[in-house]
């Protein structure tokens, strides 16, 4: 049954090879999708045998291995094996000081030669782009992983990184979707408040995610909007994902939470992933690799099925024949326009 019915979730896994007990727990509980981290990874040719056993595992050879790949501060794979990567943030000055083209152009290479070193492992999910607003009063947590501040910047240079990504093999992952920007906490520690009025979120906050409405997959924002439900987070709350992310901004693709071990969560992690099965989510994500979490993650999500089963087929069918790239012409073309930023 596992092999032809995947549960709406994605896993993490504890080191760089499965032990026993994840092997059996990944042939049980039939996972959508598996996310790495840095804890998962030593050498290119580990982390092609860590992905190709999972697939062999739940016995579907598309079945979604995912990265957060974004450059700066957030790359999972880096030096001595894969290229260091620039944050968003260094786009935006391209954008700034050369014309919003020029940024486009670097931002589009850079998550080109990502996917190359992405699709080279069999991984074929990048969680990027993160289109949230870099914003004064914004916690540090996001910084210099925006696009700019402005949503129609954002919003283009997010696109361009999208487009990158599909054009090498690899999924792009929309992040986070309403918007993180403007809260004033770490929700891997706590649960932000953003009490700011709706019509304003609607034309910044939520205007890039608006734009990029018709990218495959998204992420929710662990961030409660007190002008639209003040008592849930947009991941537990149907009002927030019915009305904004489905509504207001029209994003039909996969929805999976942020990760639901994180501090902004209260309760159960069996209760934090019905919660968000409840409010609308498609997948539920859970990181950290502690199987008895992730036993109780797996034991509230249901098979995949309608509208959830057919945004996860639709992601998945955007995953098309790659062109091939002269990756050292392209790397060096890569850096002298980073050097130009």
């Amino acid at each position: 049954m596992s092999r032809l019915s995947p549960r709406a979730f994605i896993t993490g896994c504890a080191g760089t090879a499965f032990s026993v007990e994840e092997e059996d727990f990944l042939l049980d509980a039939a996972p959508w999708g598996l996310i790495l981290f840095r804890r998962n990874i030593e050498t290119p040719a580990q982390v092609a045998d860590l992905v190709r056993a999972f697939r062999t595992l739940v016995g579907r050879t598309d079945a979604p291995v995912l990265i957060d790949q974004e450059g700066g501060r957030v790359q999972r794979l880096g030096p001595p094996h894969w290229p260091k990567y620039p944050p968003a943030e260094v786009f935006a000055h391209l954008a700034e000081s050369d014309g919003q083209a020029r940024g486009a152009q670097a931002a589009r290479l850079g998550a080109r030669l990502m996917a190359e070193d992405l699709a080279a492992l069999g991984i074929n999910v990048d969680c990027v782009p993160c289109a949230d607003l870099r914003l004064p009063e914004g916690h540090g947590i996001i910084g210099d992983r925006a696009y700019g501040d402005t949503p129609v910047q954002v919003a283009a240079l997010a696109r361009a990184a999208a487009e990158g990504l599909i054009a090498g093999g690899v999924l792009p992952v929309l992040k986070h979707i309403p918007g993180h920007g403007r809260a004033r906490a770490d929700s891997h520690e706590s649960l932000p408040v953003v009490d700011t009025p709706r019509a304003v979120l609607e034309a910044t906050d939520f205007e890039p995610f608006r734009l990029l409405a018709d990218l495959p997959l998204g992420m929710t924002a662990h961030v409660v909007y007190s002008a639209i439900d003040p008592d849930r987070p947009a991941t537990t709350s149907k009002r927030v994902i019915d009305e904004v992310i489905r509504g207001h901004i029209g994003f039909d693709g996969a929805l999976m939470s942020d990760d639901l071990s994180m501090g902004a969560l209260a309760g159960t992690l069996a209760s934090r992933a019905e919660a968000s099965f409840a409010a609308g989510c498609d997948l539920a994500l859970h990181c950290n690799g502690r199987i008895e979490e992730m036993r109780e993650v797996a034991s509230s999500s249901p098979r995949l099925e309608g509208d959830a089963a057919r945004r996860c087929a639709a992601a998945l069918a955007r995953l098309t024949p790659v062109a091939k790239i002269e990756q050292t012409q392209a790397r060096a073309q890569f850096s002298d326009m980073i050097a130009a930023s």
